[in-house]
């Protein structure tokens, strides 16, 4: 059985460092911002954003900021059962992996509902962290089990969603993005869904939503207000945008707050 130690949010530490040691626990790395410097057993790795890297346990680790610049970055420690298999690859392997995830605004997310969870205190908490934490491996282990994109593909699926997180509050269609790389709408289209999991367009929607929620909670922004922040310039469209993606209102979804799930979203 999978047992949660602890999980922190690295945030701009000016002076993080780990010692060289061989730890007596798993730990599972998301790299959220900058860079990272890893010795594990006596190779340098350098993570960055995007980042995940599985440190099984056993492992001789030390850790430090890249060439002294913070970074950003949540660590998971957690221990399971070592005689019995976890149906997770990557666990029952045992050994270190670093890979990149295209999930990264999902895995984010799952972070930090999970690093927020495990320091209240509130009921059934633990059956909570562990169901997030459950997910977050489980959509892990489905991306590493994808066939191999090529590398141009991955190239250009990157160069779109690049575009995608710097103008999502802007009107985007599918033939302006076609334009950045040179090919068809209908091929951005397909080969946005064989990386990511789904179109574009809906990435971008995501992307909206989750500003949304977070405006939603962190703002005194109306919701009309916010609706025309992200794009939307007819409100009743944006609050079928967000049922749809959130499954609430966005009234709702003020009443319940971080409890709602948004996995739906990804």
């Amino acid at each position: 059985m999978i047992q949660i130690m602890s999980v922190n949010f690295d945030k701009n530490i000016p002076s993080w460092r780990t010692n060289l040691e061989a730890i007596n626990y798993n730990v599972l790395v998301l790299v959220r911002e900058g860079k990272v410097r890893y010795k594990i057993n006596g190779k340098e790795i350098i993570a960055e954003n995007g980042d995940v890297l599985f440190i099984p346990r056993s492992t001789r680790r030390s850790g430090e900021n890249w060439l002294g610049a913070p970074h950003q970055k949540y660590t998971i420690l957690f221990s399971y059962d070592a005689g019995i298999e976890t149906g997770i690859p990557f666990l029952d392997q045992k050994q270190f992996i670093q890979f990149k995830t295209s999930q990264d605004q999902y895995a984010f997310h799952r972070c930090e509902r999970l690093y927020e969870e495990i320091r209240g205190g509130k009921s059934f908490r633990n059956i909570i962290c562990l169901g997030i934490f459950q997910e977050l491996l489980g959509m892990l282990a489905r991306e590493l089990d994808k066939p191999d994109l090529t590398p141009s593909k991955l190239k250009y699926a990157q160069i779109i969603k690049n575009y995608l997180l710097e103008h999502y509050r802007e009107p985007i269609d599918i033939d302006q993005l076609s334009k950045l790389i040179y090919r068809s709408p209908n091929y951005v289209t397909a080969l946005f869904r064989e990386v990511y999991g789904h179109p574009p367009i809906r990435y971008m929607h995501q992307l909206r939503m989750l500003e949304a929620c977070n405006l939603l909670l962190s703002t005194d922004m109306t919701i009309a207000g916010i609706a025309q922040y992200l794009g939307y310039y007819d409100t009743s469209y944006f609050h079928r945008v967000f049922k749809k993606h959130i499954g609430m209102a966005p009234s709702n979804y003020l009443q319940q707050g971080a409890q709602s799930d948004m996995s739906k979203l990804f």
